[in-house]
């Protein structure tokens, strides 16, 4: 017998986290999120309350945990798009397809009360969140911003009725026959011509107070357009601006300034750091911090995290100018490659630039809907 409990208390909270990491304990391509951070939701005054309403629910058979899901109401999403969805997020199951049926009706039912009309997802709070299902590359590593399922998941999606709405590519990406030096003189040229230069700020901190708010800004302009943004909300920017401070080192940042020291275009790298994380199921254990230290400031993969441009400096090369450090980072073979994560099919621009690279497309990942 299938039992569905809506998550209430300390006991289930702690269930619906603890799952994915028993479910894939023995998967080497698994990359937990940050245990301290998925507990957040849980928190009654976490920030994406002030926009969304939430339910979580875990499914049991014959007793023992066998799935969870949960269900987003994105009001902001849904009044920019036009929408009457409800996401859902955070699904994990075993294989068995009466256990995914009822996890998913729970939240196809909570989105009926909420008078809504479909069911869409996996997606997260926000693009900023893990997003999407993946349905190629199951036997590949995935990064700290990328879900991992096993393959059966999207058997039991399209049985069940959900369908594609839209599908990200990951790819790795290296230098190849690239002619780097020559790319490079063509950034210089360009950067003079604009009049630009890179910011020389060494300090996390103080890199990050003085150019993080507009990160944001520009992010808002660069992305507004693609699938599923939602306007970023104060608490949000203040929150991801002390986790980057944590992870990235303006080493891994090509940050572009105008004359007036107003950013004009960014790419952030992030070291690759989902090994480790796989081995304690997302937890910062004091025995995994000198290799995580040490990933942070020598790694050999990176990521490729946020890349924006001031619609201003379209089309203009500004946006090839934003991989300089990158280029000098294969160059002088400080790294090997690097993950690029999720890739819009349709996002032109970006897939136009990593196209000048040698790439191999590893991943795809995928988001279904279904009509309730």
């Amino acid at each position: 017998m299938i039992e569905i409990k809506e998550v209430r208390t300390k006991r289930e909270q702690k269930d619906f986290l603890n799952f994915p990491l028993k479910l894939y304990k023995d998967c080497p391509y698994y990359s937990p999120g940050l245990y301290i951070s998925e507990k957040d939701i849980f928190k009654k005054d976490y920030f994406y309350y002030k926009t969304c309403d939430a339910i979580y629910f875990n499914a049991y058979k014959d007793g023992v945990m066998v799935g969870r899901i949960g269900g987003i109401l994105q009001k902001s999403a849904n009044e920019k798009w036009h929408q009457k969805r409800v996401r859902f997020t955070r699904y994990d199951v075993i294989d068995d397809l009466e256990v995914s049926k009822a996890l998913l009706k729970a939240v196809e039912d909570w989105a009926k009360t909420k008078g809504m009309t479909s069911v869409f997802g996996p997606m997260g709070f926000s693009d900023m969140e893990k997003e999407g299902l993946l349905v190629e590359g199951f036997n590949e590593p995935t990064t700290f911003s990328e879900n991992y399922n096993y393959e059966y998941y999207k058997t039991h999606l399209e049985k069940l009725g959900y369908v594609k709405d839209v599908d990200w590519i990951a790819h790795q990406c290296r230098l190849g026959n690239m002619d780097v030096d020559s790319k490079l003189k063509i950034i210089d040229m360009l950067m003079k011509k604009y009049e630009l230069h890179y910011c020389e700020e060494k300090n996390t901190s103080k890199f990050l107070d003085k150019y993080g708010a507009q990160f944001f800004d520009i992010v808002e302009e660069s992305y507004n357009d693609l699938y599923q943004t939602v306007p970023f909300i104060p608490e949000q920017i203040e929150d991801m601006i002390s986790s980057f401070k944590l992870i990235i080192s303006p080493k891994f940042v090509s940050l572009i300034l105008d004359k007036e020291e107003k950013v004009v275009a960014f790419a952030i790298m992030f070291p690759m750091i989902s090994p480790i994380l796989n081995k304690t199921g997302g937890h910062l254990y004091p025995w995994i911090l000198p290799s995580l230290i040490h990933t942070l400031k020598h790694p050999k993969v990176v990521e490729f995290g946020l890349i924006g441009v001031r619609k201003n400096y379209l089309n203009s090369g500004i946006s090839w100018c934003t991989q300089k450090t990158f280029l000098e980072m294969l160059k002088n073979k400080e790294i090997d490659y690097a993950e690029t994560n999720l890739t819009l099919e349709d996002n032109a621009p970006i897939l136009a630039m990593l196209h000048k690279y040698e790439l191999r497309d590893h991943r795809r990942v995928r988001t279904y809907i279904k009509k309730i």
